[in-house]
């Protein structure tokens, strides 16, 4: 891997990509039913340890994105107010407390991890006209789809001009990479014109460049705030963690409770986007299913019965259990990245957090 112009390479999320290997053997196994012994943790409970740092970071995300122009400070208001669960600042907060050298500096990139994640978010409102977001008008709905690309925009540039700010070079290098990533998955999923073209080996790309790039990047800036020997094992984590986080999502869309989630059951499907329980159940459906599959994708608009339908022969066809195996093949892989750092009560919460990420139920 070569020099950056920042010192150390940052850790290339492209040279994470792969497809779960099944032959790994006792450790790997091992480190799966790791993952899913005893009962689930929840969120409030990954995130104890790093509770009041997570105050900071809200306070530190309206102290960047704060405007004298109306127009962005009534829209920033909104967007603070549907913000999510903080899951990525979390991570970038637990990295860099691995080893007992946690730095002030992590408050302020854990709320810029979470302004990328939060521009990321809009664009692709935007992008994909939605209107609901975690149960609340996307900002594409409550103005434009102009306003919506150039908040996102906003957000981005605010995120930067903070890491400037701290003289952090180094994540910013870390940082643009994973926009990078991000920005060539989306482009990839529009050029995707035939759905059910879509394949296993595409998906997870997809997915390790819009997901996994920024869990990747959350951790490898919490230990470069930290303690840098460990930013190698924690992007690798990051990375598996977000393919495992992203399939675990895939499944809540075909099982998951709206009134629990915020969007409807099926929400993948009525924006015709292939995700891998699909892809799983295509391998063992019957010639009738696939016809119907393959009309199903041709409609202009699909009605409720009509994605229950596809929601059914997923079910029926085992994309689900295929779904969450490799779900828990990544999880496994990110508990075993993490046993080369300190047993410490921080890496302790990160692997509550892989538990969390694979028996969540939103």
């Amino acid at each position: 891997m070569s020099q950056s112009a920042f010192g150390a390479s940052a850790v290339s999320p492209a040279s994470l990509i792969d497809a779960p290997d099944e032959s790994r053997g006792f450790v790997m196994e091992a480190a799966q039913s790791s993952v899913l012994r005893g009962p689930p943790p929840n969120l409030s409970s990954v995130q104890n340890l790093v509770a009041d740092r997570l105050e900071g970071v809200q306070d530190e995300l309206k102290r960047v994105i704060i405007s004298d122009f109306d127009l962005i400070e009534e829209i920033t208001e909104y967007l603070l107010l549907m913000r999510g669960k903080l899951f990525r600042p979390t991570l970038l907060l637990l990295s860099n407390k691995v080893g007992g050298s946690p730095s002030q500096d992590a408050v302020t990139l854990a709320a810029v991890v979470e302004l990328v994640h939060l521009a990321t978010l809009v664009h692709d409102d935007a992008v994909d006209h939605s209107v609901l977001r975690r149960g609340l008008p996307t900002v594409n709905a409550l103005w434009t789809h102009q306003i919506a690309i150039i908040m996102g925009d906003y957000l981005y540039s605010r995120a930067v001009t903070e890491l400037t700010r701290l003289g952090r070079l180094d994540a910013v290098a870390v940082l643009a990479s994973a926009a990078n990533e991000m920005s060539i998955g989306e482009l990839r999923q529009l050029s995707s014109y035939d759905a059910l073209d879509f394949t296993e080996s595409d998906y997870y790309r997809l997915i390790a460049s819009k997901t996994g790039s920024l869990m990747s990047a959350a951790c490898e800036m919490g230990a470069l705030a930290g303690v840098t020997e460990y930013r190698k094992p924690l992007a690798v984590f990051g990375h598996n963690l977000g393919m495992a986080f992203q399939i675990a999502d895939d499944v809540l869309d075909y099982t998951g409770s709206e009134a629990v989630t915020g969007k409807p059951s099926g929400h993948d499907l009525r924006e015709r986007k292939v995700t891998l329980p699909l892809v799983g159940a295509l391998r063992n459906v019957s010639a009738v299913e696939s016809r119907e599959i393959r009309d199903f994708f041709t409609l202009v608009e699909a009605s409720g019965e009509e994605i229950d339908r596809v929601v059914e022969i997923v079910h029926h066809r085992g994309g689900l259990d295929y779904a969450n195996e490799r779900a828990e093949s990544y999880a496994g892989r990110a508990w075993e990245a993490l046993r080369s750092l300190p047993k410490d009560p921080a890496t302790e919460a990160l692997r509550d957090a892989v538990s969390y990420t694979v028996r969540r139920d939103r």
